[in-house]
């Protein structure tokens, strides 16, 4: 979507035994606020796009990738400061094939949202790492997720997909591969690179892919300094602030509570097109946002649900 997003390992889960059980109303609120924080993430990535779409009124939807990735890049080099040397030819493998993923997958979405409302661009672009989710699970169950996933699809595009915009849509669904793809290869580059050393390198290496097209698309509109200055809040808002939300939630909230809210990006992203960009949906469009996001909660709930049932299978 929109924002790049990582495959996080059950970080957050406490081993039973540890100690007492805390009160529930004291478990009650020791869960708001990561969940807080993870809900102010993904607001911040939504109400991010919508300031992107209305930037391209500026310059090109590549002018406004590339003063994204190049000021998140800039910020994630001078706080991470990634070390250079001593990865093996492998490791280099990888966050290359991260950073085109990276690259594509902002690339494609933005692309996609200047041609259609958010809410639709995000609910199809979120199709990518549903299909990851329903694939890598290997269960029935997963069919009936798919198949209400489909059935949104469906509701969107009012039966014929003559109410999308078709080359909007198909960047749309080119940036949800992108995303399934930058799942797997962000995850591989965290077991490579220590800390966020992987995510810095990558996203300076995706700025270098991204920036010819952008100059060469927006041109001297770049240097204009209200356009770097709104492109400078873009990637704040879609990057850096929401990658502080979510590091800090992680620590004590668990990956599967994580994934289910980022669920929720797809009403959120329609809200936001609804709010800033006066972007409306009918009935239709938006019961097919809810199948969607309640496909990807679903999923997600069952690729939990057999990564539990691993333990006791090979006992």
């Amino acid at each position: 979507m929109n924002a790049p997003r990582t495959d996080r390992p059950l970080a957050g889960a406490t081993a039973t035994g540890a100690g007492p059980a805390p009160a529930p109303e004291a478990g009650a609120r020791s869960a708001l606020g990561p969940v807080g924080l993870v809900m102010g993430g993904v607001v911040s990535v939504q109400f991010g796009s919508a300031l992107a779409v209305q930037l391209m009124d500026r310059t090109s939807a590549l002018g406004v990738v590339a003063i994204r990735l190049v000021v998140a890049a800039a910020l994630l080099l001078i706080v991470c400061r990634p070390r250079l040397r001593g990865h093996a030819r492998a490791d280099w493998g990888t966050v290359i094939a991260f950073a085109a993923t990276l690259a594509g997958m902002n690339g494609l979405f933005y692309q996609a949202a200047d041609r259609m409302p958010l809410g639709p661009a995000v609910t199809l672009e979120v199709l990518g790492p549903l299909a990851l989710s329903v694939i890598s699970s290997r269960r029935l169950v997963s069919l009936l997720w798919a198949g209400l996933a489909l059935a949104g699809v469906f509701l969107l595009g009012g039966g014929d997909f003559s109410g999308l915009d078709p080359v909007g849509a198909a960047y749309a669904l080119g940036a949800g591969v992108m995303w399934a793809g930058y799942i797997v290869f962000s995850a591989r580059t965290g077991r490579r690179f220590p800390q966020a050393d992987g995510l810095a390198i990558a996203m300076a290496l995706a700025a270098l892919l991204v920036l010819p097209l952008g100059v060469g698309s927006a041109g001297a509109e770049l240097l204009d300094p209200v356009t770097v200055g709104l492109g400078a809040g873009v990637a704040i808002l879609s990057s850096v602030l929401p990658y502080t939300l979510e590091l800090i939630a992680l620590r004590t909230l668990p990956a599967s509570a994580f994934s289910i809210l980022m669920s929720l990006e797809p009403a959120v992203a329609a809200l936001a097109g609804f709010l800033i960009l006066h972007q409306t949906l009918g009935a239709a469009q938006a019961a097919a946002i809810g199948l969607v996001v309640a496909a990807s909660m679903g999923a997600v709930r069952t690729q939990v649900g057999a990564v539990r049932l691993k333990p006791s299978d090979t006992a």
